[in-house]
């Protein structure tokens, strides 16, 4: 039977060979799926900005579908969805500017100066337990 290519992003095998494979990868149908998976990974605050530029799809409008799926130029969100994801995004600048003033500023040279001191306690420390090695061995 020969090795077979299977597609993650199309969910389809085939005969795995350079013209199948070079056929399929550079195919519409696979591009649109790798496109989707990808999308699903994209951050809020793009799809929103993405979708705020597109104008409605009236087939999608009229008929709850449209033929181009997720492949359309124009866009498949209602109004409520629109204002849902903008409002997530501002939750998510919020939670991030939060997380923000929450964290000490960095400095370098506090954390060298606390860096060198925790070296210099080490070492007396290990000078400390040689004196006494020496002594309990004495």
């Amino acid at each position: 039977m020969g090795r077979r290519y299977f597609c993650d992003y199309c969910d389809r095998s085939f005969q795995d060979n350079l013209h199948n494979r070079k056929k399929h990868l550079n195919g519409v149908q696979h591009q649109r799926s790798k496109k989707a998976w990808f999308d699903t990974f994209r951050d809020a605050s793009e799809i929103l900005a993405e979708e705020q530029t597109k104008k409605l799809c009236r087939r999608f409008l009229q008929c709850g579908q449209c033929d181009f799926g997720p492949g359309c130029r124009f866009s498949h969100m209602t109004v409520e969805e629109l204002g849902a994801l903008k409002d997530h995004v501002e939750a998510e600048q919020r939670a991030r500017e939060m997380q923000k003033k929450h964290l000490p500023p960095c400095n370098v040279e506090s954390w060298l100066e606390e860096r060198a001191k925790k070296k210099s306690i080490h070492s007396e420390r290990c000078v400390q337990q040689g004196e006494l090695l020496e002594q309990s061995k004495a």
